[in-house]
């Protein structure tokens, strides 16, 4: 059945590319509620095709005969069956994800993916086929599980001038920075206990090493600021080097240390804050862990859960707090996502076209922040004054200072006035080549306004 065919109250047909933990959910929705779906939305859902790798894989909270008689091998013929209307992809990667729903959109059938991977580095690419096609590319499950973020930036704050985006996007991580916080547990020591929990993966590097989050901060870049950015164009750091005695510090000043995703506005390179109307975005995007204040509602946020703070220009601020991973709570974002192209697709519609514009990127480099940083040096006289006289020299300013005996040797711990990412980093440079200072340790931003 062909777009312009439909007809209200025959049920719309969806084709499922991958039946993992999220597939299997979306599934087991679908075919569970279908009633109710209908009752509260109008529209008429069924799962006729479903694509997996292996067809003896067990999927609990399926019905083995129903799955069975809906599953193959061969995913290009799900997306070619003209009893597939809509298309939604939960197989991950990169490639054969990519051309399925380059095909799926050529042939007009709307897709719905949760697939960051692949839109952190080709959302130009499929927008553009989409906008061609007429149809939606739907991407809710993308970011931040069943939070509704990516329809609260497309829709709800439409017509808003989005400053900045600063976010907990990595639930493993921020698992394991809360216990790290809360029970005093070392770096190793949370990850263990996160991949008991099933929180982490047996090779943890995507969450810990920052490209889980580099990723959806890529795809925000996108929805907030019309601005074609992929993963490698996101400064990344993850929170491998973070100690406990880091978190012990910041908290004994008011801070909890987070993992953010942060994408704002940047000034231009003149230095105009606002571009000409039509002129590329300028943005700064961004994955690191920050000391943030206790007083921020980001600070709160616990365990494996995600939220995104707002800030507008006529919104102000707000947050949005929810599961940001997990089979049925990302399904969830799914099926609204389904539910979206279903009602465009009865009503000849699209939801509002989506504008990719090569951005201006604004390198760390040329940015400021206050920052936290550890050095282990030799406890003898005159070591602190080299060291005050490497950060002045360099144009780095420093807030406060303490120090505490690791036996022979000391350890310093800094926090800086507001400094230039530039300046803070040819400063560590020559503190590692001083003598006297055997180990640069952590460092990290501080988030907010210069410390009272």
């Amino acid at each position: 059945m062909s777009r312009s065919e439909h007809t209200p109250g025959v049920a719309l047909r969806v084709g499922v590319l991958g039946c993992g933990n999220v597939g299997a959910a979306f599934v087991g929705l679908v075919d569970s509620g279908a009633t109710a779906i209908s009752l509260r939305t109008g529209i008429d859902l069924e799962v006729t095709r479903i694509a997996v790798r292996d067809l003896d894989r067990e999927r609990p909270g399926l019905d083995r005969v129903a799955f069975e008689k809906r599953a193959t091998t061969d995913s290009g013929a799900v997306v070619t069956d003209p009893q597939v209307d809509i298309v939604v992809e939960l197989m991950g990667g990169i490639e054969p994800a990519r051309s399925l729903i380059l095909q799926a959109l050529t042939s007009k059938k709307p897709v719905i993916s949760g697939n960051k991977e692949l839109l952190a580095a080709h959302a130009g690419e499929l927008t553009a086929a989409a906008e061609s096609a007429g149809v939606d590319l739907l991407f809710e499950a993308s970011v931040a599980g069943a939070i509704p973020l990516v329809r609260l930036l497309r829709d709800s704050l439409a017509g808003e001038h989005i400053v900045r985006l600063t976010g907990i996007v990595n639930g493993t991580t921020n698992y394991m920075l809360t216990q790290m916080s809360e029970e005093g547990l070392g770096y190793n020591e949370a990850l263990a206990q996160a991949q008991s929990l099933g929180y982490a993966e047996a090779d943890p590097t995507a969450d810990v090493e920052g490209y889980d989050a580099a990723a959806k901060a890529a795809i925000l870049a996108g929805i907030a600021f019309d601005a074609d950015v992929s993963s490698s164009d996101v400064h990344r750091e993850g929170i491998v080097g973070i100690e406990a005695s880091d978190i012990a510090f910041a908290r004994r000043l008011g801070y909890e240390v987070k993992l953010l995703a942060v994408v704002e506005r940047a000034d231009a390179p003149g230095g105009e804050v606002a571009p000409a109307v039509g002129a590329p975005p300028c943005v700064a995007v961004r994955v690191h862990p920050a000391m943030v204040p206790k007083e921020h509602p980001l600070a709160s946020v616990r365990g494996a859960f995600n939220a995104v703070f707002v800030e507008g220009d006529a919104a102000g601020e707000l947050m949005v707090y929810g599961r940001g991973a997990g089979g049925r709570p990302t399904a969830s974002a799914v099926l609204g996502d389904v539910i979206d192209a279903a009602h465009h697709l009865r009503e000849q519609s699209r939801g509002r076209p989506a504008r990719r514009r090569t951005p201006l990127l604004r390198p760390i480099a040329d940015l400021r922040s206050q920052y936290y940083l550890t050095l282990d040096v030799a406890d003898r006289p005159g070591v602190l004054a080299a060291v005050a006289s490497v950060f002045g020299e360099h144009h780095v300013s420093i807030r406060s200072m303490e120090q505490t005996g690791l036996g022979v040797d000391a350890r310093l711990l800094f926090i800086t006035h507001m400094a230039l990412e530039a300046d803070v980093s040819a400063t560590l440079q020559a503190l590692r080549d001083l003598d006297t200072v055997e180990r640069v340790g952590s460092v990290l931003r501080v988030i907010g306004s210069e410390l009272a």
